[in-house]
């Protein structure tokens, strides 16, 4: 098959129809779309800037104008030293552009962004196989995604699994915690830790947004605490879950 042509473009005006065919991408590509941040706030995420956030949407398209792709993600600035970090909320691919290079391009376009906005590198996150229950399984399989093999993915990407008890913290069972995810960060230049301080600091900043500042701050002081107040924290090979939850 030859691979299709396409270009990466930054989504800036709300209105514009690659917002919801970004978004009919996402529904199709995750197993639990309900999870998802919906298509519809897209727009203002995108129009929406502050010293403290900026959100980004990028598209991969065909020159007919056909969504292949596209990341939705976020600049987090923090002050002094630490530099802040993106987070990438989401990533997918279209099934037909799977394993054509459409991936690797936009990813390695929000690396370039983040490093030429001077920041520390990107998080992400996402479920271990080994912490996926069988209906999970079965139905991310429905998509066409193999668990496995998405995470071996994020690992060629660059990405690496950070070794802390993380879990957001909404979106679980009866609104309570989401433990199940683990969080991955790929530096901007090559280290094998991260400092704790940027992890809770780029956490706290993105989860403000919808947990406000006062409860963003408290789960952020909870996640260091889950990390014995480490000063820097290890990266793991991005196919691996956090030791906390291996059993021996």
């Amino acid at each position: 098959m030859t691979p299709p042509t396409f270009t990466l473009r930054h989504v800036t005006d709300p209105r514009d129809p690659a917002i919801p065919a970004f978004g009919r991408v996402q529904e199709a590509s995750y197993y639990a779309p309900d999870m998802l941040i919906p298509p519809e706030v897209f727009g203002h995420l995108v129009t929406r800037r502050s010293p403290e956030r900026e959100d980004r949407l990028l598209v991969a398209q065909t020159p007919e104008g056909e969504v292949l792709g596209g990341t939705l993600y976020a600049l987090l600035p923090l002050p002094g030293g630490l530099r802040g970090a993106g987070f990438n909320s989401f990533m997918a691919v279209t099934r037909a552009a799977r394993g054509l290079g459409v991936g690797r391009a936009l990813h390695d376009e929000t690396l370039r962004v983040i490093r030429d906005a001077g920041l520390a590198g990107m998080f992400a996150d996402s479920v271990h196989p080994t912490r996926q229950n069988a209906e999970d399984r079965a139905a991310e399989a429905a998509t066409g995604v193999d668990p496995a093999g998405r995470r071996a993915a994020l690992h060629a990407l660059g990405l690496r699994t950070v070794d802390i008890p993380y879990w957001q913290p909404v979106g679980g069972p009866d609104g309570g915690p989401l433990t199940d995810l683990d969080l991955l960060f790929q530096p901007a230049h090559p280290a094998q830790t991260v400092p704790l301080a940027l992890v809770t600091g780029v956490l706290r900043a993105y989860w403000t947004g919808w947990l406000g500042a006062e409860r963003a701050q408290a789960e952020a002081r909870a996640l260091a605490d889950r990390a014995g107040h480490a000063e820097r924290i290890g990266l793991l090979a991005g196919t691996e879950p956090p030791t906390y939850c291996v059993t021996p």
